[in-house]
């Protein structure tokens, strides 16, 4: 039998359900029904973008055999809090700890993430007895949608929220309105450079903080951000396999940075009036970034895509998340410090094989980091590379993402 949670502190924020209304979801239907797809001759093979036939499907199902009802109820098995911090409003899942004494951990998320996408590691994390794990290591789980995502929404009194004030936001949260005076952090995509802002600003108030990557809090800074190659070409004496290995993280990740660095409320307009189109957009960045060999149904089942995707439409906030990647760049990342490491709290970091960088294998991919530019930017201390996982650690490898992060708090809470 798992313990009982040690802090007996009323939780501070009144719980709420989330219930889309009707009508909402009546408005999606009719929309889905009154789909226009372009030609799509030539593109069985996906070359050009999501093949217009997988894409009919998934519409036809949205419209007649998903049941958002249903997963709204698995949902709503978590507990759901919202507050407003500044002046935003933050929508807030919690699986409390079972344990002598849980550790309140932060997980932030990415694009096209949703919190949703935390679900799996959060009931193990929460009551690792229950799991076949040391009650001992129980995190009280806090998962907040990420601002302008899903149910934090709607941002209109912060458009210039990016994700180094948004640290500002979750360390309010954490401290001030749930009252922690030491907490944990962890993050995957544009969540772990939050996390690691969070380690940088407020190390001494952090266990420590695991990511699920190693970059430089000054990724979108710069007149070329929105440059997957920072302008540089590719060099013309490369072994074969490792320039059409730059050549696929190109096509794999170009696209959208440049379309939301440099035009989001542009792109923003089609895909807020078309659930066919914005599923398009999202489906694209599940499929090529997830380690799913050629099929997106492996990683995220039908239902799994539709539910992420009705989040987003229901909320209409595809906008205001694409918008993030412009407000990184317009408003630039500077440092609160001038120290080395400068991210100061201890940080653990998975790789994971679908990310390998070019000439990089699995084997090496630690080595490659520890000798590169990006690992004085950390304290490291708990580095870990997977063979296989792609672009969403937690959903795609959860029990090693699990691993992963508590050996990065063992003996350090």
């Amino acid at each position: 039998m798992s313990d009982t949670t040690h802090d007996a502190r009323p939780f501070p924020l009144t719980p709420t359900t989330i219930h889309v209304p009707d009508n909402a979801l009546a408005d999606l239907r009719q929309r889905l029904e009154l789909t226009r797809l372009p030609d799509d001759a030539g593109n069985d093979d996906g070359y050009y973008g999501v093949p217009g036939s997988y894409l009919r499907e998934l519409v036809d199902y949205w419209r007649s055999g998903y049941d958002w009802r249903a997963a709204e109820a698995e949902i709503n098995t978590f507990e759901h809090y919202r507050v407003d911090i500044d002046g935003v409003p933050i929508h807030v899942v919690r699986k409390p700890g079972v344990g002598p004494n849980p550790t309140p951990l932060i997980l932030t998320h990415g694009w096209p993430w949703t919190f949703w996408h935390w679900s799996k590691v959060a009931g193990p994390l929460a009551d690792p007895g229950a799991h076949g794990g040391d009650p001992g290591e129980a995190f009280d789980v806090i998962v907040p949608s990420f601002p302008g995502f899903g149910f934090s929404s709607p941002l209109t009194d912060r458009p210039d929220l990016n994700f180094w004030k948004v640290a500002d936001l979750w360390h309010t949260l954490m401290t001030e309105v749930l009252g922690h005076e030491k907490y944990a952090a962890a993050g995957c995509d544009v969540g772990a450079l939050v996390t690691a802002q969070l380690g940088h600003k407020y190390a001494d108030e952090l266990y420590a903080i695991h990511i699920g990557s190693g970059l430089k809090l000054t990724l979108f800074n710069g007149d070329r951000a929105w440059d997957f190659s920072g302008g540089r070409p590719i060099p013309d004496d490369l072994p074969t396999a490792v320039h059409a290995r730059f050549v696929e993280l190109d096509r794999r990740f170009a696209v959208h940075l440049a379309a939301h660095l440099l035009a989001p409320s542009t792109l923003a307009h089609a895909l807020s009036d078309s659930p066919a189109g914005m599923l398009a957009w999202i489906l694209e960045r599940w499929s090529k970034w997830s380690d799913n060999g050629g099929d997106v149904e492996t990683v995220f089942s039908r239902d799994d895509l539709l539910t992420h995707a009705t989040i987003y439409w229901v909320t209409n906030t595809i906008g205001t998340s694409i918008r993030l990647y412009a407000n990184n760049n317009r408003y630039p990342w500077t440092p609160a410090h001038d120290r080395i490491p400068v991210v100061e709290a201890p940080t653990g970091i998975t790789f994971v094989g679908y990310e390998n960088p070019p000439g990089v294998d699995t084997d090496g991919r630690v080595e490659n980091f520890r000798t590169g530019e990006r690992a004085q930017w950390y304290n490291h201390v708990n580095l870990t590379a997977h063979d296989r996982g792609g672009h969403f650690i937690p959903w795609e490898i959860p029990d090693l993402w699990i691993d992963d992060l508590r050996r990065t708090f063992r003996g350090r809470r």
